[in-house]
C-alpha cells in the first residue's frame, strides 16, 4: 500500500512538468502539422480549407529548397570542422602553464556569452564592412583590394561568424576532458622518446574522443536552426546563396505570408533534423562503446 501511495505521489509531483512540456512542445508541433495540410495565406484569409499534400509538394518543389538544404549541411559541417579543430588547438594551448591563465580562459570563453544578433552586427559593421571594416583597413594597408565578404562569399562569412560563437563552447568541453588525462601516461610516453605528434595521436586524441562526440552532437542540434546571423547579415542572399532551411521557412511565413507552406517546411525541417540526430546518436553510441 505504501509503495502504491508513493507512486501516486510521484506521478502527482511530476504532472505539472509533464503538462508544461506538453503545452510547450506537443501543442505547437500539432498545430504546425495541422496548418501544413491547410490552404492558409494571410494575404487572402478567405481562401482556406484542406489542401492535402499540396503544401509539401510546393515546399519541396521550391527552387530554393535543395539549395537551402545543401547550405544547411555546409553550414553545419563547416562550423563543426572549425570548432572541433580550433577547440582542440585552443584547449591544448590553454592547458599549458602560462601567466594569466585564468584571464586567458575567460577571454576565450567570452564570445559564447554574446547574443547571436549582437555578434552578427559586430562582424557585419566592424569587421567585414568593405568600406569601414577592420578587414578592409588591413587589406588596404597591405595594398590589396578589400573584399565584400557578405556579398562575394556570404555562406563562408556566416560559417566564420557562427564558428566564432561556438568555438568557446567546444574549447571548454575539450579542455575539461583534457584536464582529466593522466599526466603519468604523458610523462611515461615522453620518457620513452615519443614525439609530441605521437603523444597527441595515440594518447590525447583517443582520450578526447568522447568529448568530441558530445561537442558534435550538441552543436549540430543548434546549428541546424541558425537564423539570426543570416537575418542580420545577408537576408539569405544574394539569391539563395546563404539561405538555410530555417531561413527558407521564415521567408515563406513572414515574407510571403504563406502559413500553410511554411508549416509544411517546418515539418520537413523537423523530420530532417531528427534523421540527422538519429545518425549522430548511433555514431556516438558506437564511439563510446
Amino acid at each position: 500500500m505504501a509503495t502504491q501511495h508513493q507512486r501516486s505521489l510521484a506521478r502527482l509531483m511530476v504532472a505539472p512538468s509533464v503538462i508544461l512540456l506538453f503545452a510547450w512542445m506537443i501543442v505547437p508541433l500539432a498545430m504546425t502539422l495541422w496548418f501544413s495540410f491547410q490552404r492558409y495565406n494571410l494575404l487572402d484569409p478567405t481562401q482556406t480549407g484542406f489542401a492535402g499534400f499540396i503544401n509539401y509538394t510546393y515546399f519541396l518543389g521550391d527552387p530554393g529548397f535543395w539549395t537551402a538544404l545543401w547550405n544547411t549541411l555546409l553550414l553545419v559541417g563547416g562550423v563543426l570542422a572549425v570548432t572541433v579543430a580550433g577547440g582542440i588547438a585552443l584547449a591544448l594551448l590553454i592547458d599549458q602553464p602560462i601567466w594569466g591563465q585564468g584571464v586567458v580562459r575567460i577571454l576565450v570563453i567570452a564570445p559564447f556569452l554574446v547574443m547571436p544578433t549582437v555578434s552578427a552586427l559586430v562582424w557585419k559593421n566592424m569587421l567585414m564592412n568593405p568600406t569601414n571594416g577592420l578587414f578592409a583597413y588591413a587589406a588596404q594597408s597591405l595594398g590589396f583590394q578589400p573584399i565584400d565578404f557578405l556579398a562575394e562569399i556570404p555562406l563562408l562569412s556566416i560559417i566564420i561568424i557562427v564558428a566564432w560563437q561556438w568555438l568557446p563552447f567546444a574549447t571548454l568541453i575539450l579542455l575539461t576532458s583534457l584536464q582529466s588525462l593522466d599526466s603519468e601516461q604523458m610523462e611515461a610516453a615522453e620518457m620513452d622518446g615519443a614525439s609530441a605528434w605521437s603523444r597527441f595521436r595515440f594518447l590525447i586524441l583517443p582520450h578526447l574522443n568522447r568529448a568530441i562526440t558530445v561537442v558534435i552532437l550538441i552543436e549540430t542540434i543548434f546549428l541546424l536552426n541558425v537564423f539570426a546571423e543570416i537575418l542580420v547579415t545577408t537576408n539569405g542572399g544574394p539569391g539563395y546563396e546563404s539561405t538555410n532551411l530555417t531561413y527558407l521557412v521564415y521567408s515563406l511565413a513572414l515574407l510571403q505570408f504563406d502559413v500553410g507552406g511554411a508549416s509544411a517546411g517546418g515539418i520537413v525541417a523537423v523530420i530532417l533534423a531528427n534523421i540527422v540526430a538519429l545518425f549522430l546518436m548511433r555514431g556516438i553510441g558506437k564511439a563510446l562503446d
